[in-house]
């Protein structure tokens, strides 16, 4: 079969600055996707888009493509006795301690609308949910489409592994910007999100775009132009979306890692646990509930009232997870202290994200295995007075040679200062 186009002049096109028409994306992604493309010509693609850019319409033309690439879920006939659930989903584009969906889902569904969480592993310095959610015995990512259906119709909230018909040609271009140098370029990551976010099927979406050092964005003016970008894409695809830009210069809550991120879950969900952790929770809550036609629905209230905790416990028991067993621990611990006495000024949430990652909660490839009670628990929050000699974090892990890389990673992460340092807001800005 002859192809519609030659692959040299769809990158030369790009290469030269110009604009790539709507045909030419098409083409180019399902033949990429079909093995036609090779990898080489792919790369020299998505570096001339990495130095180029791309117009708008270029930006949807090429998610819309990856899209159809495989398969889009459709939640139209979902319902619960008689009645038809909406469906709502949040994403977050990666943080240091970010947990918020395991509270978020159950939060939702208490109100009776169906949260459908495709979700992903972690890699680097940033967590993946489903390898917090595997550190409970028993839990499994890995459902059939008939059983998401069948939970979400039961339970209202699911947290699982994205099908690989979904949106095949972006887990092929992802691998391949992994290994470019070409991850970090605004439209190929809004493409990346937003074609996975779309083919998943949800009638809404709230999206939580992180900034600060250890997000993918560290600049807010670029993190703006992201959020813009994938609520113009979801808008345009008959998703209501609106986005949050949340700060991610310092880790949320007290815990990174996977198993103790579970256990800080769980106190939000009994109406405990850090106010960060509880303000961003309510936060996207409200803007999910009001997305899915529920704006005098009360998140706190759930919390509050443990309808939140029920809704996740329904939820970890439909996906074969033992409610009751205990979670696992690290067998080896190591105790950061404070220097001097003063206000924790500064805790940088790349510096504990990557001693996190190197103690063993993160992988540096996706074959990489996790371990579950690995992470850094910290005893102080940016502003909190400390004293010389106390402890600042307790690092955990099963291997205790990572002991002195992760330390190498806090160096330059902590700041103790005389004065006080200011207040600074979780919840930067509101876009859609």
């Amino acid at each position: 079969m002859s192809e519609a186009f030659d692959v040299v002049d769809i990158i030369r096109t790009k290469r030269d600055g110009g604009e790539l028409t709507p045909l030419m994306i098409e083409w180019m992604i399902d033949a990429y996707t079909r093995g036609i493309v090779a990898e080489e010509q792919m790369s020299a693609l998505l570096m001339a888009i990495f130095i180029r850019g791309m117009h708008r319409a270029e930006v949807g033309e090429w998610t819309a493509a990856m899209i159809a690439s495989g398969t889009r879920l459709d939640f139209g006939d979902l319902s619960r006795d008689g009645r038809a659930l909406a469906t709502t989903d949040k994403h977050s584009t990666g943080g240091v301690g970010d947990k918020i969906t395991l509270p978020l889902g159950p939060v939702v569904a208490s109100f009776g609308v169906a949260v459908p969480q495709l979700s992903g592993r972690g890699l680097g310095h940033t967590g993946g949910t489903l390898d917090k959610l595997e550190s409970i015995p028993g839990w499994r990512a890995d459902l059939t489409t008939a059983e998401m259906f069948s939970q979400l119709s039961d339970v209202g909230a699911v947290v699982c592994a994205a099908g690989a018909d979904l949106a095949p040609a972006d887990k092929k271009l992802y691998a391949l910007r992994d290994v470019t140098a070409t991850v970090d370029c605004l439209p190929l990551i809004a493409s990346s999100i937003m074609s996975k976010k779309i083919a998943e099927g949800t009638s809404s979406l709230v999206l939580d775009v992180k900034v600060g050092s250890g997000a993918f964005m560290k600049d807010a003016e670029d993190a703006a132009e992201l959020a813009r970008t994938m609520v113009g894409l979801g808008l345009d695809a008959g998703v209501s979306t609106v986005a949050l830009l949340t700060d991610m210069s310092t880790p949320l809550g007290y815990a990174v890692g996977n198993a103790i991120e579970v256990e800080e879950s769980l106190e939000v969900l009994a109406g405990g646990g850090p106010a960060d952790v509880v303000e961003l929770t309510i936060a996207l809550a409200t803007e999910m509930l009001r997305a899915a036609g529920r704006p005098d629905a009360d998140p706190a209230a759930a919390l509050a009232d443990g309808s939140a905790m029920d809704a996740w416990r329904r939820m970890i028991a439909a996906q074969g997870g033992d409610n009751a067993a205990p979670l696992p621990k690290a067998g080896e611990t190591d105790v950061v202290l404070a220097e001097r006495d003063g206000y924790l000024v500064r805790l940088d949430a790349l510096g504990v994200g990557v001693a996190g990652w190197r103690l063993g909660a993160g992988r540096a490839r996706k074959e990489d295995k996790v371990q579950a009670g690995a992470g850094v628990r910290l005893h102080a929050k940016r502003g909190d007075y400390v004293r010389a000699g106390e402890p600042l974090m307790t690092l955990l892990t099963d291997t205790p040679e990572s002991f002195a890389r992760a330390r190498e990673a806090l160096d330059g992460a902590v700041e103790i200062s005389d004065v006080q340092p200011d207040a600074s807001p979780l919840i930067l800005d509101r876009i859609g």
